[in-house]
């Protein structure tokens, strides 16, 4: 894992010297993403730089460092993230009479973009990636990012100028660029609680687009294609399989994405929630390993939050080597104040601090580690998928009248009683969070189509709080399935990079940790999508073929149990310990000074959170996030 960044001056007006001084000050923006080594290339003649940070995973030597030059001197590269099938296709560049200088994925990769192009080497990668190839012949920049949008990759272009980087810190190093707040993404962030890509923060930059690659010409013009869309794959058509052939088929997968993400020349260990999806990645990876797997979790000590004890009991059924912290809030709260700097955009996903303290508990003693993250995109696993499927069977014969009425009765006692109340229910059987579920169901009663009760469930301000006007929407593309495969369809191609795969790159990023997460390999997802809805949810049950994969290693009775996520006890937080901070950052007249967003609903959010009578500590939370963002990297309101 590493950083990659750099600069396009097509008016080529910047000398050597130049070049590799704000070549150096970008990369060293990002040290943290590759504390190994970091070096810029520049070619004055045509006013590029490409910069780099390593954190050494595959052959440690100076053989694999970066910017690297193809054999023919031809094509420059960096590039962040890791080829699983490098070996493979290590072959096949050497029985074309290549011989190797080293044995770093990135020489493989670089000497079949030299041989076969672009357009035909990218089908054949299997991995994570984020890439910058320069052509030194055609004057041609191409960046390019991985299918999924697991490796970040932000670019843009002000003036004569194009800038690119892992992170916006390292473009905005750039003593040209201009860090001018985007309206409209600020408005999807609001909406989401992080920035919705192709969009940035910044007016002129965007993400690349997963699956896609841009070619910037030497006049700076830009061009965006893709080599892979989740729009195809959800349209794939629907195989029917036997129940045995459907899990064996997933295992053989999932096995082998797994297998694969264990390659490394250093210490590599996972992290385990207790959960399915990262249960079945330290199964599969135990059934591979000669040796105890290295696995980790954090706890909370909060009974609706705390997952440790269940991944406890996963580790010692495996016999993985485990460790485990508990932590107080204290402990994660005394990190809010690095939010802004480990996310240089706005972001609110707030199991962001777990996730930060897992990372960093790992990163003790390995430098990599296999997550489960991605699991309830492609399988599909939220709570709302299986909700959104029983609202269409349920609901459509009901009249919206009724439903609204519906809706205004689970939402009218608050969700601080409905959290009372749900403490009668047997543990086994309680549900989690159950006053912000119930928030959420009767929102969703009162929606007039299944398309339209997914954006509200995942749409924290539907007030026009910008004045732009903008109401949530569906994704181009989404597939003519059922609710829940429309609602796991937009959360592959929204959710999960935007916000998932965020966070989870920044928060081992941050720590020097390599992240790898399997379940996101493009085989397992394609694969998952010629299933039918029912053979992923069935009879109510979640990711049912990945559970019957876990089953073959795990006893049911250690992870049947209601899913709750990575979540904090944020509500409770923000009306207790965090009460004073929180209003600094929500009062009225900053709100109304920064200009951004309209206050009235914020403080009207605000006064029923404190009272108990709506759940919108994520929404809050959102607000919060954003005005200590803009105090960290815009200035003080």
């Amino acid at each position: 894992m590493c950083g990659i960044a750099g600069f396009f001056d097509t008016g080529r007006r910047t000398d050597a010297r130049r070049l590799t001084e704000i070549g150096r000050a970008m990369t060293d923006a990002m040290h943290h993403r590759g504390p190994d080594m970091g070096d810029v290339w520049g070619d004055e003649a045509a006013g590029i730089c490409l910069g780099f940070r390593r954190l050494a995973i595959i052959d440690l030597s100076p053989a694999g460092h970066q910017p690297m030059h193809s054999a023919d001197g031809r094509y420059v590269i960096t590039y962040n993230g890791e080829i699983y099938n490098y070996r493979e296709l290590a072959e096949d560049v050497a029985g074309r009479g290549h011989t190797f200088r080293g044995s770093s994925d990135t020489e493989v990769m670089l000497e079949l973009f030299a041989r076969d192009g672009v357009e035909k080497t990218l089908p054949r990668l299997i991995g994570m990636f984020a890439i910058a190839l320069w052509d030194r012949q055609e004057r041609r920049l191409t960046l390019i990012r991985d299918r999924l949008g697991i490796k970040p990759l932000y670019f843009g272009r002000q003036g004569g100028q194009v800038f690119w980087g892992s992170e916006l810190k390292a473009v905005r190093a750039h003593p040209d660029f201009r860090a001018e707040v985007d309206p409209l993404a600020l408005d999807g962030f609001l909406k989401g609680n992080a920035v919705a890509a192709p969009g940035c923060i910044y007016r002129d930059m965007e993400a690349l687009h997963p699956g896609g690659y841009a070619v910037i010409e030497a006049d700076g013009e830009i061009s965006r294609k893709s080599f892979w869309a989740m729009t195809e794959v959800g349209r794939q058509p629907v195989q029917d399989l036997g129940d045995r052939e459907l899990v064996d088929r997933t295992e053989e997968l999932v096995s082998d994405a797994v297998r694969r993400r264990m390659v490394a020349d250093v210490p590599l260990g996972a992290l385990l929630s207790g959960g399915v999806d990262s249960s079945t990645v330290v199964a599969l990876m135990q059934k591979a390993s000669d040796r105890p797997v290295k696995t980790y979790t954090i706890g909370f000590g909060a009974a609706d939050y705390d997952e440790a004890e269940h991944a406890k009991a996963v580790a010692a059924h495996l016999g993985t080597d485990h460790t485990e912290l508990s932590l107080s809030a204290d402990d994660a709260r005394d990190l809010i104040p690095n939010l802004p700097d480990w996310f240089d955009e706005p972001f609110a996903d707030s199991s962001a601090l777990p996730t930060f303290l897992v990372c960093r508990l790992a990163r003790q003693s390995v430098t990599v580690a296999l997550s489960g993250d991605g699991g309830d995109e492609v399988f599909f696993g939220y709570n709302r998928h299986r909700a959104l499927n029983a609202m269409e069977r349920r609901l459509g014969a009901v009249p919206g009248q009724l439903r609204r009425l519906a809706g205004c009765a689970l939402a009218a006692p608050g969700p601080a009683l409905w959290d009372t109340l749900a403490r009668a229910i047997p543990a086994k059987y309680r549900p989690r969070m159950a006053g912000t579920k119930a928030q959420k169901l009767a929102r969703a009663l009162a929606a007039e189509s299944s398309d339209a009760r997914y954006l509200d469930l995942i749409t924290h301000w539907p007030e026009d709080l910008t004045g732009l006007g903008r109401a949530a929407a569906m994704p181009d593309g989404a597939p003519d399935r059922e609710a829940a495969a429309r609602a796991a369809w937009a959360d592959t191609v929204g959710y999960l990079p935007n916000d998932i795969l965020t966070k989870v790159d920044r928060a081992s990023m941050a720590v020097s940790l390599e992240a790898r997460v399997p379940l996101l390999d493009h085989r397992v997802v394609e694969f998952a999508w010629t299933l039918p809805t029912d053979a992923k949810i069935r009879n109510g049950v979640t990711k049912w073929p990945l559970r019957e994969v876990l089953y073959r290693h795990v006893p049911k009775e250690l992870v049947d149990r209601p899913k709750s996520g990575f979540a904090i006890p944020l509500g409770e937080w923000l009306s207790g310990p965090l009460r004073d901070w929180a209003e600094t950052l929500l009062a009225e007249d900053r709100l109304k000074a920064r200009g951004w967003i309209d206050p009235a609903p914020v403080r009207r959010a605000w006064r029923d959170h404190l009272n108990g009578r709506g759940a919108r500590a994520e929404a809050l939370w959102g607000v919060c996030m954003l005005e200590a963002w803009a105090e960290r990297w815009i200035g003080r309101a």
